[in-house]
Order: structure tokens, then C-alpha cells, then sequence
């Protein structure tokens, strides 16, 4: 491997804390057993309806109340006005204003900078929203500006090939030599496969893969303390 791309959300730092906290503040009546549920089936419907927002179909306030709305639907919670939806997804933003790199990722961004090791980020969500992360995040401290792809700035977003072209493209990067990390089987596994890059499946949260895919991936690394050692052996 020569170099190394990353996802952000839930990759780079645990998306599910900032969620959880704003779940509790909103939604007090969500049982603790069920957040963990109630957080894949946000990211769930997050990935399927951002193509609409994309393709000028539905608003991004829409967007955003109706992944909220349809999870706590699908764990049989009372459906919400888009009022508590859009309260919700304020509180969310503002709780994302305090998220951090784990410090595992930290170890890892650290050791490929030491080592010279280009690196870049490929990112699916609105622009100003996940540029925010980036900063938030300190992510230009290791990774040039110019090698962070926000999908709604290009038109294009993972799992398709041509946001990966592109970043190979800008990035000046050689496919079957980059590797490409995430923890969406769906977006970054199958995305990287559709670009013909390498990829590491950071399967923290111990999603099963889907039916009727194969395991394209070199690693599956199941733990924040796992991440450093296997990259470390990749790039040694």
C-alpha cells in the first residue's frame, strides 16, 4: 500500500455519542437498550434518502426530519411533527460541535504522517456540514485541504465509482495501491470495490455483512484498538 483514504462519520471519531446525548435531551422517552438500534437505523436511512437531497427531490430539512422520524417509526416510537424533528437535528448539530478524533484514529493519522504516507478523506453529506466536522476534527493538521471530497460538492456520492475516480484523479493516487477505510459495508467497502481501490472494513459496530455480497476487503478490524497495529502492518 502507498496511500490511504478515510471515511469520516463514525469512522474518524464515534458518531454515536453526539447522537445518543441528542436522542436523550430530545426524546427522553427512547429506552437505553434501544439506542444502539435506533442509531443504525438513522444511518440507514440517512444513506438511502441523501441520493433525493442530491437530486433536488426533497429538501435537506425534509431529509433530515424524515430519517429521524421513519427510526423511531421503525422501533415502534410514536411518529413526530417536523418541528420535534428539525429541534432534534439543532441539538444534534450543536452536540456534533464538540466531537473529537479518537484517539486510536490520532495514533494512526500520527505514524502515517511520520511515515510520509499521503492520505485524503472522501465524505458523504451536505458540504458545509461535513466541512465543519473536518474542522471541528483538526483533520487538515494531517491531511492536505485539497484531498478532502465532500460528496453534495461533486455531484456524486460513495458507493458510485465516480466519486472515487475523481478523488484518485485529484488526489493523484494509484488505485490498486490506495486503501480505502470505513465502517459502511454498503458505501465504503463496495464503493472502494466499484473504483478498484483496497479496502479495510472498520466494523466497529459488528454489523453483519450484507446477503449476497462478497468480502472485498484486505482486513475487517472490529475495535478502535485494533485500528493502529493492522494499518501499522499495512504501511511497515
Amino acid at each position: 500500500m502507498r496511500t490511504i483514504v478515510f471515511d469520516v462519520d463514525d469512522t474518524i471519531y464515534d458518531q454515536q455519542q453526539p447522537f445518543r446525548n441528542a436522542i436523550k435531551s430530545s426524546f427522553p422517552c427512547v429506552k437505553e437498550e434501544d439506542m444502539h438500534e435506533l442509531y443504525i437505523r438513522f444511518r440507514l436511512h440517512s444513506d438511502e434518502t441523501f441520493p433525493k437531497v442530491m437530486a433536488n427531490e426533497w429538501t435537506l430539512e425534509y431529509m433530515r426530519f424524515f430519517r429521524i422520524n421513519e427510526s423511531l417509526k421503525d422501533l415502534k416510537y410514536q411518529a413526530i411533527s417536523q418541528e420535534d424533528g428539525l429541534t432534534f437535528q439543532k441539538t444534534y448539530e450543536e452536540e456534533l460541535d464538540n466531537i473529537v478524533m479518537h484517539p486510536e484514529v490520532k495514533k494512526v493519522f500520527d505514524f502515517l504522517k511520520e511515515k510520509n504516507i499521503p492520505m485524503g478523506i472522501i465524505t458523504n453529506g451536505p458540504t458545509d456540514h461535513q466541512f465543519k466536522k473536518v474542522k471541528q476534527l483538526q483533520l487538515e493538521n494531517w491531511v492536505p485541504t485539497d484531498n478532502i471530497i465532500i460528496s453534495q460538492s461533486t455531484g456524486f456520492q460513495k458507493p458510485e465509482r465516480e466519486i472515487f475516480d475523481l478523488a484518485a484523479k485529484e488526489f493523484g493516487m494509484d488505485c490498486e495501491r490506495t486503501l480505502y477505510v470505513g465502517d459502511s459495508f454498503e458505501n465504503d467497502i463496495c464503493g472502494a470495490k466499484n473504483g478498484g481501490w483496497k479496502s479495510l472494513w472498520f466494523n466497529h459496530r459488528l454489523r453483519e455483512m450484507p446477503a449476497n455480497e462478497e468480502a472485498y476487503h484486505v482486513k475487517e478490524v472490529t475495535s478502535f484498538d485494533d485500528l493502529f497495529p493492522t494499518i501499522q502492518s499495512l504501511f511497515s
